[in-house]
């Protein structure tokens, strides 16, 4: 992304972790201030990974109050960062970013629609099941129990056809 440099007739559907609908959507469970960026920031618009400090909140004595959120992980992804203006930039002279610093609070969504850039080499097809990848968070498609190198199958699906590198919409709601 960088500064516009020239006007389409049509207007692009959305950015990278918008809302694709109104229907229910539904965070990860956490107490206040407990996602936070790691040391690495976290990118608007992929799947992201908690974990726990194990460092014991002295408020309420509870040890998994504070987590690190990551672009990176391994396992199932403990959910996706929806876009609310909560990226800075911070770069000297940069003109965008999609990446929220370090230490600053994430929301993580468990559920909900939500649209992803499709990482993929191939186009996808409605009702494909999303995977994460494991070094960025970023979202590919294929067909339920494929295996996808460097990937993880996650519990979300693909609800519009995109070509690689296009936005396309994923729910944690299946079809039908």
């Amino acid at each position: 992304m960088g500064f516009q440099q020239q006007v389409y007739i049509q207007p692009s559907p959305a950015v990278e972790g918008d809302f694709a609908s109104a229907n229910p959507r539904a965070t990860v469970l956490a107490g206040p201030g407990s996602l936070v960026a790691g040391p690495d920031g976290v990118l608007v618009g992929r799947f992201a990974w908690a974990t726990s400090t194990g460092e014991e909140d002295v408020n309420s004595g509870e040890v998994d109050f504070y987590s690190l959120v990551a672009s990176s992980g391994a396992g199932e992804p403990s959910g996706f960062v929806h876009r609310e203006q909560q990226a800075l930039i911070t770069v000297w002279l940069a003109e965008a970013t999609m990446t929220i610093p370090p230490g600053l609070p994430v929301t993580l969504h468990s559920a909900g629609d939500f649209w992803a850039r499709n990482a993929g080499a191939a186009p996808t097809a409605v009702n494909q099941k999303v995977f994460a990848d494991l070094a960025s968070g970023a979202a590919s498609a294929a067909a339920a129990g494929a295996a996808v190198a460097g990937a993880i199958e996650t519990k979300w699906f693909v609800m519009s056809a995109a070509a690689p590198g296009e936005l396309m919409k994923i729910s944690s709601w299946p079809l039908g």
